[in-house]
């Protein structure tokens, strides 16, 4: 595929230039050709031109009054003056009201005009692809914007309160849910206390996306175990030069956050330094950069979560009373795991769901008896120790296949009640006699035996060492059998 020549139209009223123009230029270009300005229009209607090359003196009008009307009309086409006569004044109107390109002198030279004719091509399609590329940023940009707020209204959707958060019926996370909707949408700071795992982050975005901030950035800042000086930076920003390897300016998560939400994880943990200067940002609505003179204006809602119970820590010296009163305009405790035990199912399956996702494999859903022994466990990690824990039953699972409880590690499988926090716990028990405990003890062995050996009693009794019929009559004992064995897999499902 040959690709086509660039068009040139020549405005000439003599015959004899318009040839000899023609002749010089045609193997390079498309030449047309026009005696005056009514047929050059007409050519610029009908053709798509590059470059106009006219001449200054025709009888009819200007070159360069002919051209200022071209230029009106297409402003694209590259415009060029020819003419036998160098008068200043043409040339600075030809510049000034026809914005022409070049004014090419006659006699011409063949080879210096066409090295013209090109440089001139050459700035008209620089001309369309810089109007192609703003097209394009244009585009860009609105696809950007629309990408971004989709994002956003995905976010919103997955945050709500009604979806958004697993939990059965009458979990205790249904009164919590209920409070975080109460004060989403007022700009109140909010104090989520929780042990860790919980899910306070996750409370802590589901008010931000339920705010009239959820447009805005959500950012969260860790104060454990972070320096008063660093944490300054962070949230407030440095001056060049300010602190150590501050190379170039830099904004804090304040500035960044501006008109959304910032969450201060494991506030309890902040330096006494910094606890005066976070309190004076917070009553000023203002801030000031590390090593700046300029105040900045604060425009963010801050909320802020805690493992320790913040009360506890202000009565003894630790926390600031006015910074923990600042902060805990409303308190809303998570409740764990172990206090939500109705959620474990539900929860699993949401998270294996994730899981799935994340690791691309395939699998039928949990067996009846790994949901049990997951009801049993206490969770002290909670939702994050039990993510880690599915997570972990996946990888070793197999593909297309049902993740049973010998998949579980040893501590979930020993697990008796929720309520022990210790899988030895037992022992340390205020009631039971010797032979009690020791029966206890022994009952959980069993069972984590049969589970991790799929309930094969033959590899169970020589794991144990232990004969059939000895097995045998210690499960009649205790009364263990295969939990469910009607209801093999549970399916993943992720009610709400």
């Amino acid at each position: 595929m040959t690709q086509s020549k660039p068009t040139i139209l020549i405005v000439d009223d003599e015959v004899r230039s318009l040839e000899a123009l023609e002749r010089n230029l045609a193997d390079e270009f498309d030449v047309q050709i026009a005696e005056n300005t009514a047929e050059a229009e007409q050519i610029l209607a009908d053709h798509w031109v590059q470059i106009i090359l006219c001449d200054q003196r025709m009888p009819d009008k200007s070159g360069v009054e002919f051209l200022t009307e071209v230029r009106e009309k297409w402003p694209d086409v590259i415009r060029i003056i020819i003419s036998g006569y160098t008068d200043a004044s043409d040339i600075i109107t030809g510049l000034n009201e026809a914005g022409i390109y070049h004014y090419v002198t006659k006699p011409w030279h063949p080879e210096k005009l066409i090295l013209t004719l090109r440089n001139a091509v050459s700035m008209f399609d620089l001309q369309r692809q810089n109007e192609l590329l703003a097209i394009e940023l244009r585009l860009s940009e609105r696809a950007a914007q629309k990408k971004v707020t989709d994002g956003r209204q995905k976010l919103r959707r997955q945050y709500s309160f009604d979806d958004g958060i697993v939990r059965g019926r009458t979990s205790p996370m249904n009164a919590v849910c209920n409070t975080l909707s109460q004060v989403a949408p007022y700009d109140l700071s909010v104090l989520i206390t929780g042990e860790s795992g919980t899910g306070k982050e996750l409370a802590a975005r589901a008010i931000h996306y339920n705010s009239l901030r959820w447009n805005k950035s959500f950012a969260v800042q860790k104060c454990g175990s972070v320096p008063a000086e660093v944490l300054e930076s962070e949230l407030f920003g440095h001056r060049k030069g300010a602190v150590a390897g501050a190379v170039q300016d830099a904004a804090g998560l304040f500035e960044r956050a501006f008109g959304g939400t910032v969450l201060l994880d494991e506030v309890c943990d902040l330096p006494p330094a910094f606890q005066v200067k976070l309190l004076r940002v917070l009553q000023d609505a203002e801030y000031r950069p590390v090593g700046s003179n300029q105040t900045r204006k604060l425009d963010v809602r801050v909320l802020v979560s805690s493992y320790k119970d913040l009360e506890t820590e202000v009565r003894e010296g630790r926390f600031r009373k006015d910074l923990y009163f600042r902060l805990a305009g409303v308190t809303v405790h998570l409740p764990s795991l172990r206090e939500r035990r109705e959620d474990i199912p539900l929860l699993a399956n949401y998270l294996l769901k994730q899981a799935v996702s994340d690791f691309d494999k395939t699998v039928e859903g949990f067996s009846s008896e790994a949901l049990s022994c997951m009801k049993r466990y206490c969770w002290p990690g909670n939702v994050r120790e039990m993510q880690n824990e599915i997570e972990r039953m996946l990888v070793m699972g197999e593909e297309d296949g049902i993740l049973g409880a010998d998949l579980l590690s040893p501590k979930v499988l020993m697990a008796t009640s929720p309520e022990t926090d210790d899988d030895l716990s037992i022992l340390g028990a205020a009631t039971g006699t010797l032979k009690e405990r020791i029966e206890a003890i022994e009952v959980k062995i069993l069972r984590e035996s049969l589970i991790r050996h799929r309930w094969n009693k033959s590899k169970a009794s020589r794991e144990l060492g232990l004969s059939r019929v000895g097995l045998r009559g210690k499960l009649e004992r205790y009364h263990l059998e295969k939990e469910d064995e009607g209801e093999e897999v549970t399916p993943m499902t992720a009610a709400k």
